[in-house]
């Protein structure tokens, strides 16, 4: 089995060396298999990933243009199809400024193996939460999260974390029911593909996890009016 862990990357070159280190240190007994997807990164991003990446297995998926985060996990998953050659691997997502807490990586894959294709790092249940994040920002998550919720009919709390733990069968089945993966460019691609998981009767689990802002070196790259923007034509889309 090999646990692929899928990264966009985006003028990261502060959190790279962070994000190795304790990549490293939590999969020591895991066949990993690092992918990571740059949008067209302006500083030493590239070049960082090769210099830490290099005791590891992986991959780098470098774009011609800037297509957002939604394109460059649309591409790590298809490349993974047409990588994998075992029916019990999974795929990890995560962002590449270290607000994910990898601590929780083994315990999320574990679960995924007593049979969940989808499992969520959750802010929102119990035991989760937030870490020197802005109240503007938490608020504007928490509607947006329940809107969402409530149009969608959607069970599960947290809709647009990019910590998640897929089976690789999820995956194949949303192609094969969708032809895309994902559609959506912006960071609403991760309503989008939840909302697929579901209607592709995905078994999915929450764990709950703190998003430690405070850990990320340099600025969130999701502009909140932009992201905004893009939930509301999300949402036009899907009700017209």
């Amino acid at each position: 089995m090999t646990v692929y862990i899928l990264i966009p990357t985006f003028n990261e070159e502060d959190n790279i060396a962070e994000l190795y280190k304790n990549l490293a240190g939590n999969c020591k007994t895991l066949n990993t298999h690092y992918l990571l997807v740059d949008d067209c990164s302006t500083d030493k991003t590239i070049e960082l990933i090769h210099k830490n990446f290099k005791t590891g297995h992986y991959t780098i998926i470098e774009k011609t243009e800037n297509l957002g985060p939604g394109d460059s996990f649309n591409r790590g998953f298809e490349w993974i199809l047409n990588h994998s050659e075992d029916d019990r691997d999974i795929i990890v997502t995560m962002e590449a400024d270290n607000t994910s807490d990898i601590n929780l990586l083994s315990n999320m894959i574990t679960i995924s193996n007593l049979g969940y294709s989808l499992v969520l790092a959750s802010v929102y249940t119990q035991g989760g939460g937030f870490q020197k994040t802005t109240f503007f920002r938490k608020v504007i998550s928490f509607i947006a999260n329940m809107f969402f919720r409530a149009f969608f009919d959607i069970k599960v709390l947290t809709l647009s974390s990019f910590y998640r733990v897929y089976h690789i069968s999820l995956i194949r089945e949303i192609k094969k029911k969708n032809n895309v993966i994902i559609e959506e460019r912006g960071f609403i691609s991760m309503v989008e593909i939840l909302l697929k998981s579901i209607r592709s009767g995905a078994k999915i689990i929450e764990v709950p996890m703190i998003l430690k802002s405070g850990q990320r070196k340099g600025k969130s790259k999701m502009k909140i009016l932009k992201t905004a923007n893009q939930y509301i034509k999300f949402f036009i889309k899907h009700f017209r």
